[in-house]
């Protein structure tokens, strides 16, 4: 029995990383040729060594040498390890040959006959503790270096009871992720329900079949309207420049980083703006019931005003006033949040490079404007399914939380030899969570 901090107890005896396997940094980032045999090369960076496996792309190359080619040559078995981004991420390359790897990514091959795919489970254990904080300094950027790595503390069962361990690992492992991905399924068919609730409702009140491109047949019972019809004011927010603008208390000011999810999430990051300042600009001084609509970036997002932001200020948001005799602002704000509502925003983008929203091309799309009543009727029955849809999302977010726990807990106890892999069943391993 040893102590490893940041494992706790093994039933192994340890060693540094480097006494058990060859650990290597890749190259610097070669922009052009520096010599008459360099080559572009294709290579492996940070962001290629993903949990799931490497993703090797030959079309991302630089130039290296024939001798860098071969120093640093990745073949399959070859266990790649993150050096900086998400440190300690790694996975065990399977091919293609040709590739060399950059370095933010260390190449780790056996010594003495060790196996890789147990060191990628000690780095998966190390990598759900929070160790790395320690390991990597998280006061400044992190690195995982080629000393912090080499240095580090493993278990080093013999290579027999390493195989063991790792063939154990790969089935057990298998099988949770099997039920990750089917709970995963469900949350995106539960997603998809939710963003066709209005569709559904207006389908239950007999209303048109709110498909893509068209937005259905006008009827005396279901008009179609442009917004320009149904809305008092359709105007920007703020758009100059805010670099010396901000106070420590004032006017809420919104920007569409603070719209999440259909709602205003101000905690996030907040602004505030003068209180002379926002009377100056009455224009974009926000009322009950307003909706704001994302102009740049996440294009499609909406949150409607309530009290706690009335008289608030916004930045670079459509704001979208709705005419109350005729237009419902919660039957606009479920129709903007609806998977048909979305997509016809997005269709009225403008810009290739930076996609954009324009007050001129929102004003005249169409939306169906049944009466007061009914639209109530839609609303109920949209909040009904989206209730519905929360609490079970809220279920399998905590389903697959528990899937992920157990997996973690799983590996960290086999690497460190709490049970014999040849009699335990990892599926009786919970350290504490409930399966």
């Amino acid at each position: 029995m040893s102590a490893i901090p940041w494992l706790g107890d093994v039933r192994y005896p340890s060693t540094a990383a480097k006494r058990a396997y060859d650990i290597t940094l890749g190259k610097m980032l070669q922009t052009r040729g520096t010599g008459p045999t360099d080559a572009e090369t294709p290579y492996l960076k940070s962001a290629s060594v993903q949990w799931s496996g490497v993703k090797a792309d030959t079309d991302v190359s630089m130039w290296a040498s024939p001798e860098e080619v071969r120093g640093l040559a990745v073949k399959g078995g070859d266990l790649l390890v993150c050096e900086g981004g998400d440190v300690g991420r790694c996975a065990i390359f399977d091919g293609p040959e040709g590739f060399i790897f950059q370095n933010s990514v260390h190449r780790v091959r056996p010594r003495s006959g060790n196996d890789v795919r147990f060191f990628r489970y000690v780095l998966e254990a190390l990598h759900g503790s929070d160790w790395l904080d320690v390991l990597c300094n998280k006061a400044t950027i992190r690195h995982l270096t080629g000393d912090k790595l080499g240095a580090l503390q493993i278990p080093l069962p013999s290579v027999h009871e390493q195989r063991r361990i790792a063939d154990f690992l790969d089935v057990e492992t298998s099988r949770i992720e099997e039920l990750v991905s089917a709970t995963t399924r469900q949350r995106h068919l539960v997603e998809e329900r939710r963003d066709r609730s209005f569709q559904q409702a207006v389908a239950a009140e007999g209303g048109p079949s709110l498909g893509l491109p068209h937005s259905g047949e006008s009827s005396p019972e279901w008009p179609i309207l442009p917004l320009n019809r149904v809305l008092t004011q359709l105007t920007n927010g703020y758009v100059g420049a805010t670099r010396d603008l901000f106070v420590d208390d004032g006017v809420p000011y919104l920007q569409s980083l603070h719209l999440k999810n259909g709602r205003i999430d101000f905690h996030r990051k907040p602004y505030y703006v003068p209180m002379n300042w926002a009377d100056a600009r009455p224009r974009i001084r926000l009322g009950l019931g307003d909706l704001l609509i994302v102009q740049t970036g996440a294009i499609g997002e909406v949150a409607i005003v309530g009290e706690d932001f009335v008289g608030a200020s916004c930045h670079a948001l459509l704001i979208a006033r709705t005419a109350r005799d005729v237009l419902s602002p919660e039957y606009l704000w479920h129709a903007f949040r609806s998977h048909w509502g979305r997509n016809a925003l997005l269709r009225e983008q403008t810009g290739a490079l930076h996609p954009h929203l324009e007050a001129g091309n929102v004003r005249f799309m169409k939306v169906p404007v049944p009466d007061l009543p009914v639209q109530e009727r839609v609303v109920r029955h949209s909040e009904e399914i989206s209730r519905d849809t929360d609490t079970i999302d809220q279920m399998l977010r905590r389903r697959l939380t528990l899937q992920n726990e157990r997996r973690r807990a799983l590996i960290t106890a086999v690497v460190a030899g709490q049970f014999d892999v040849s009699t335990a069943s990892g599926r009786n391993v919970t350290d504490g969570v409930t399966p």
